[in-house]
This record gives C-alpha cells, structure tokens and sequence, in this order.
C-alpha cells in the first residue's frame, strides 16, 4: 500500500535549461610573485627554502634559495625579491653579497652592510626567457650564519616573496 502512494505523486511541469553563456577565461598572468605564505607556495620550492613559516609571512632560507615559476610571457618582467637581513645572523657574517639569478643568468649582485628589510627589483632580459616555459628564479647569498649547535642548519637569509611581475609602462 505504501508503494502505491509514493508512486502516485505529480511530477513538475517541464521546463527549458537556462540560456546558456559563452565562457570566457580570465587572461593568464604573465608573471608572479610567489609569497611565502601563499597556500601553493611550497610546491614551487626547487631548495634552500625552509617549509616551516615563521610569522605566518616568512621563511629562512639557505645559501641559494630557488622557485620555479611559469610565466605566459617573456616581455617587460621584472625579478622582484622582499627579503631581510636578520640582526641576528649579520652579528656573525657582517656585510653580505645577494646575486641575484634568472635561468641561472646573473642578473645582478648587491652588497648590503647593515640589517634590514629590503626589496630588489630589475628587469629581466626577454632572451633570458621562454614564453609558456618553466624559468628557475634564485638569489644567493655569500655567507650563511652557521648555528654553534651540531646538526644546525646554516642560515642565509628571511624570505618573505620572490617572483616575476609584468613592468608597468612607466617602469623603466
């Protein structure tokens, strides 16, 4: 008896699918500035880069951290690199060297004789690059701090976003 009454039930009246749009994809990025803390951070990591965040913005690195990125374009990017040079490591290296590397290209190499936090920019060469192509991105550094302790890890410097960002026209 029960079957027969939930059998017995009317049906909605048909109705049309709704109108249908075209999709469009947004425009791929041309470049990207990989932040330490961004959730798919990690598996651009190629070495030297700590997995443990600090400050929930920020990781310590080795002697040459590197990422891997996948631009869509070779044209008008610039390496762009937020780091800091600890107090605490500066005490026992003193002056530091950062080279900078694209593709294993040098791109530039700054001397930093005091703590601090800094950003570099420069533009990359577009025959560096290959458009749609993995580009390898590193900076490394001259001297690590080395812990007192056995089985600690050196210590390069802080991290906090290192990537490619497409160069506005007044940038130059």
């Amino acid at each position: 008896m029960c079957g027969l009454l939930c059998g017995c039930g009317n049906l909605p009246e048909p109705y049309p699918p709704p109108a249908q749009r075209p999709f469009f994809e947004a425009p791929a990025e041309a470049g990207r500035i990989l932040n330490m803390s961004d959730a798919d951070a990690e598996p651009h990591f190629v070495q030297d880069i700590d997995t443990a965040l600090q400050g929930n913005t920020w990781r310590w690195t080795g002697k040459r951290p590197t990422i891997h990125l996948h631009p869509n374009t070779n044209q008008k990017l610039l390496y762009s690199i937020d780091f800091a040079i600890a107090g605490s490591t500066f005490q026992q290296t003193g002056p530091v060297t950062l080279s900078f590397f694209v593709n294993d290209h040098l791109l530039d190499r700054v001397r930093y004789a005091a703590p601090d936090r800094r950003r570099f920019q420069k533009p990359v060469p577009a025959e560096w690059l290959e458009p749609g192509e993995n580009v390898t991105l590193a900076a490394e550094i001259d001297k690590v701090w080395t812990p007192p302790q056995p089985g600690g890890k050196p210590l390069g410097f802080i991290l906090v976003a290192l990537g490619l960002e497409q160069q506005d026209a007044e940038q130059k």
